[in-house]
């Protein structure tokens, strides 16, 4: 049992690595897939003042 949950572990530590070092490494190959949408959105607004 304890071996079990050991080995879980031991990749749950090794996933979160492995997610971090994406988070680095993956915008230096992929710059497209990493950029975030930017769209200039306007929109007019009416205040009512009393």
């Amino acid at each position: 049992m304890w071996r079990l949950i050991k080995v879980l572990f031991i990749l749950l530590i090794l996933a979160a690595i492995l997610f971090v070092a994406y988070a680095y490494v993956g915008p230096i190959f992929a710059r497209n897939d990493f950029a975030a949408p930017t769209q200039l959105v306007t929109e007019t607004v009416t205040l009512e003042v009393n």
